[in-house]
Parts: C-alpha cells; sequence; structure tokens
C-alpha cells in the first residue's frame, strides 16, 4: 500500500479528513501509526495503528480505515505544547518520545526589521511538538532527505509498505512547484530514518541517476 502524506483519510461511515505524518519504528523500518488531522478539527491531529489500514483508492488518493469516525477520534491525540527555558527539553516520559516540533523564540518578531524591539529578549520559547511512542520516529512531508555525502535531495512524499506493514520503498520529492519530480527508492538503500529526516546510502549523483517521474497534482 502507498501511503502519501495529504491522503485523505476515509472511515466506515465518512471521509475523517488527511494523512498529516507518518509513524514509523527506524529498527525494524515499519510504520506503526498514521497521524491523521480530522476536518475542521484543528489541533486534535489522532495516532490511529496502521493496522487499520485496509487500502488506498489511488485514484481518490484516499486511505480506508477499518473503523468508524468515533472510534478514530478516540485514539490519542498527537500535539502537545510546552513553555521551556532556552535550550531545555520537554520532561522525559517512560512511554513518548518527541517527534515532529517547532519552537516559536517570544517574542517571535524580535528578528523582523521593523525595529528595536523595546523590551528585553525572553529567556523562555514555545515549544509545540507531537509525541510519539517511545522508541518510534515521526516524517512529514517538509522532512528532509539526505544523500550519504551531505546533500539535500528533497523531501519525504510518502512510504510503501508491504502486508506487514514493513516499508519496501519511500518517495522522495525533488525540484520546486511545476518541475516536482518522484523519485522511488528502495528501503535497502536507506541508512537511517530519524525523526524528521530520512538519510540514504547513495550519493547526490547516484539518487540522481535513478528514474523519476513528473508529479502531476503540482500543475
Amino acid at each position: 500500500m502507498r501511503l502519501e502524506i495529504g491522503d485523505r483519510i476515509r472511515c466506515t461511515d465518512g471521509v475523517y479528513g488527511e494523512l498529516a505524518n507518518i509513524v514509523i519504528d527506524p529498527l525494524e523500518k515499519r510504520v506503526t501509526h498514521l497521524v491523521v488531522q480530522p476536518q475542521q478539527r484543528e489541533g486534535e491531529a489522532r495516532l490511529v495503528p496502521i493496522r487499520l489500514a485496509k487500502g488506498r483508492d489511488d485514484e481518490q488518493r484516499e486511505i480506508q480505515l477499518q473503523c468508524a469516525m468515533e472510534e478514530a477520534q478516540g485514539f490519542e491525540s498527537v500535539h502537545e505544547a510546552a513553555y521551556l527555558r532556552l535550550g531545555e527539553s520537554p520532561a522525559e516520559d517512560p512511554d513518548w518520545d518527541v517527534g515532529v516540533e517547532e519552537v516559536l523564540a517570544m517574542p517571535y518578531y524580535a528578528g523582523l526589521d521593523v525595529g528595536a524591539y523595546p523590551g528585553e529578549l525572553a529567556s523562555h520559547v514555545a515549544m509545540y511538538y507531537d509525541r510519539v511512542p517511545k522508541g518510534e520516529v515521526e516524517v512529514r512531508r517538509s522532512s528532509a532527505v539526505i544523500s550519504a555525502d551531505g546533500h539535500s535531495l528533497g523531501e519525504v512524499d510518502g512510504f510503501v509498505v508491504d502486508a506487514d506493514e514493513h516499508i519496501t520503498h519511500f518517495i522522495l520529492e525533488r525540484g520546486h512547484l511545476w518541475g516536482r519530480k518522484e523519485v522511488t527508492i528502495p528501503i535497502g538503500a536507506v541508512a537511517r530514518v530519524e525523526t524528521d529526516a530520512v538519510h540514504v546510502a547513495l550519493s547526490k549523483d547516484e539518487v540522481g541517476a535513478l528514474p523519476a517521474v513528473r508529479v502531476g497534482r503540482h500543475g
């Protein structure tokens, strides 16, 4: 099954939302959960077990779940927020790790060209992050793909998984706007997966030599 970030998610009783991020066991290279953003419920993304995904309608770009919307809404919420001192991290949790995150310094406009900020720079930051099961990592559409020789190759677009949820390939998206192309890379060419990044065991030139397909949905 192909899991493209941004796919629509349909439950047995209607459309629930869209695939926001993907959670992976980095040692087994297996997808464990889908982070699903419900429709019209900003900030309430849910951690849905991959075992509930029964298939994908490629024409509609839609993943089908074997559960009703009410059941999906009952899964764990992933979004968390913390107000921390500069350099601090969220408190350790025996069951959860920090997934993708965004840090907002206060005042966030201090670096903008709007003249001198009259107050003192704050010693705290607001951190918004996802929590994922212990030992697992989270990948989103903007997650970087890094070559063996240290080049940024593009961004993750999705994964292809087998019947046991093990990843067989991942989809790299390259280029900008009208020139975007997809490259499908076998999991054997992946050195490691970490939160917000996939590192491949290929050089920039080796990845550039792989066949690419233009992405029509951006046109």
